[in-house]
């Protein structure tokens, strides 16, 4: 009798990439979403709010092709750069020992940063700027420090605020290119931003109209990877310039030759909101349960897609198909516990 050994192709990093970062994006939610509330006083979107969203985010994608590099480059990091201050000037007023570590780890960033560059291989005419400028960042940090010793005022401070996106600016510009951005910066900064981003846009949410937006999020992204093809060209174009618009991890298991995986911010935020919402609904324990079953079902559509050859896939359907199930055992759970209760009754 002879036996075929079959060699099942799968990756667990991007699975366990998604739960983490939405886990955390959960723990983060619960712990600022009333500052966020009072930044948008209250705010909330509206179905055509949501309809609008998902519609920006098509024309997006389907004219970066057409786009001058330089042109989608400004664009990309102002909207970076404007996302961490913002976010940074809103939880800027922390206790004093908070934001002295704060601008201690950025500064010690930075120090670090300056001294890979200006180390051979990388040592040339432009990170030496390069390194000197991030020298120049990491002594204004360093004086933050001591200045935060001295300042008896309370309330937000813009110095605490400028670091983040001054530290991302430098490492794009000058370290752009190098093993220092991509992968150590490039995913550090794409991961922060998937978080951001979740958090940031997550108050805004309801649970009607997260059914919606998921909704027309998934239709969308299948149009613009299966229809039109667009998503995989506007992802491509992005990568190329180096721009952190995805997580870009290893596979694991390694089978022969190491090769690398990708995952929009676009899912990443798809999750995080759903995951975020499932949160507020349900409480911890279900959303938990509805991360880990979203990573779950990117794991299997992954493989997939590795058998099928397809080179890009729409994420959202595999976040989606894990997230419904979950949310369906937990509504049908709660009408069995309240009709329970009316026979008790």
């Amino acid at each position: 009798m002879g036996y075929v050994l079959i060699m099942l192709s799968f990756d667990v990093t991007m699975p366990t990439a998604l739960f983490v970062v939405t886990l955390v994006a959960i723990l983060l939610d619960r712990r600022i979403e009333g500052k966020l509330k009072t930044t948008f006083q209250e705010r909330k979107f509206r179905m055509r709010d949501a309809i609008l969203f998902v519609a920006m985010i098509s024309v997006a994608v389907s004219v970066i092709m057409f786009v001058p590099q330089m042109a989608i480059i400004v664009v990309f990091l102002f909207s970076y750069s404007t996302l961490l201050f913002t976010f940074s000037y809103i939880f800027s007023g922390i206790r004093k020992r908070r934001a002295q570590l704060f601008c201690l780890g950025f500064g010690l960033a930075a120090l670090v940063a300056g001294s890979v560059a200006l180390l051979h291989p990388f040592a040339d005419s432009w990170m030496f700027y390069g390194g000197l400028a991030t020298y120049g960042l990491a002594a204004f940090a360093f004086f933050a420090t001591l200045y935060e010793q001295m300042r008896k005022s309370s309330g937000e401070r813009w110095y605490l605020a400028v670091l983040p996106p001054a530290l991302f600016l430098l490492s794009y510009l000058f370290f752009k290119g190098t093993l220092l951005w991509f992968p150590y910066f490039f995913n550090i900064f794409a991961i922060t931003f998937a978080i951001l981003i979740t958090l940031f846009l997550g108050s805004l949410f309801t649970w009607k109209i997260t059914f919606i937006f998921a909704g027309l999020l998934t239709v969308m992204d299948i149009i613009l990877v299966f229809g039109t093809g667009t998503m995989g060209t506007a992802a491509t174009t992005l990568l190329d310039l180096g721009l952190p618009i995805a997580v870009v991890l290893p596979r694991i298991p390694i089978q022969g030759a190491i090769s690398f995986g990708g995952l929009g911010l676009g899912d990443f935020f798809f999750a995080g909101i759903l995951a975020t919402q499932t949160h507020k609904k349900f409480g911890d324990k279900t959303a938990a349960i509805s991360a880990l079953v979203m990573a779950i079902s990117l794991g299997l559509f992954h493989v997939i897609q590795l058998y099928s050859k397809i080179e890009f896939f729409p994420a959202t359907v595999s976040v989606i198909c894990g997230w419904l199930p979950v949310v369906a055992w937990k509504l049908v759970a709660e009408r069995k516990t309240k009709s329970n209760i009316v026979i008790q009754n």
